[in-house]
C-alpha cells in the first residue's frame, strides 16, 4: 500500500535524482591550472587575450572582489538583473554553490543546480544575469571566494535579494562536521 502525504508534505519533498545534473544554459565552468612546489601553489585565475579573459568570451571585468563565508554559514538567495559573475573558491575551501534559473523564456528556466566548489579542484564558475545564486560553507574555517564581475558595484537595483526563503531549505542539506565526525566515530572499532 502506497503512503499517502499532505498537501503540504507533497509541495516540499520530492525525488532525489541520481543522474548527470543538466546544465543551466549560460552558466559555465573552466579547469584552472595549478602550479605546485615544496613552498605552496600558484593558480591562474585569468590570463588576458587582447585585454579579455581567455575562456570567457563576451565577459569584460569591471571589478574583482573578495569574500568570506563564516563555517556553515548560508548566504542565499541573490541575483542580478544585468551583471555576470565570475566567481573563484580556493582549493583548499568548501562551499557548495546553489543555482537556481528564474529567467523566462530559456530552455532551462525553473532548473536548480547544486555543485561543489574548491574541495582540491580549481576552476572558475560563470553566473549569467537572471541565475540566483547562493552558497554555504561546507569547511571548518573561514571560507574564501574571489569573484569577477562585468559591472561595478552600485545600489542601483541592479542586484535582487530573496524576500522569501520558503521551500528552498532542501537545497542546502549537507551533514555538519558534528554529525561526519559522529557517523565516523559510529563505524570506528
Amino acid at each position: 500500500m502506497e503512503m499517502k502525504l499532505t498537501p503540504q508534505a507533497r509541495s516540499v519533498y520530492g525525488v532525489q535524482e541520481y543522474g548527470a545534473e543538466q546544465a543551466i544554459e549560460g552558466v559555465g565552468t573552466i579547469d584552472l591550472r595549478r602550479f605546485r612546489d615544496d613552498g605552496g601553489s600558484m593558480i591562474e585565475l585569468l590570463r588576458f587575450a587582447e585585454a579579455r579573459p581567455a575562456g570567457l568570451q563576451g565577459f569584460e571585468p569591471a571589478q574583482i572582489n573578495y569574500s568570506t563565508i563564516q563555517p556553515g554559514s548560508i548566504k542565499a538567495f541573490h541575483l542580478h538583473l544585468r551583471q555576470t559573475d565570475v566567481w573563484f573558491v580556493p582549493p583548499e575551501d568548501r562551499i557548495l554553490l546553489v543555482l537556481v534559473d528564474v529567467r523566462e523564456g530559456v530552455s532551462t528556466s525553473g532548473r536548480h543546480v547544486r555543485t561543489l566548489l574548491g574541495d582540491g579542484r580549481a576552476e572558475l564558475v560563470r553566473i549569467p544575469p537572471g541565475v540566483a545564486h547562493g552558497c554555504r560553507n561546507l569547511g571548518r574555517s573561514p571560507a574564501r571566494i574571489i569573484y569577477f564581475s562585468d559591472l561595478a558595484f552600485s545600489p542601483d537595483g541592479n542586484t535582487l535579494v530573496a524576500t522569501s526563503l520558503s521551500g528552498i531549505a532542501h537545497f542546502w542539506r549537507a551533514p555538519s562536521w558534528e554529525e561526519i565526525e559522529a557517523a565516523e566515530s559510529r563505524q570506528s572499532p
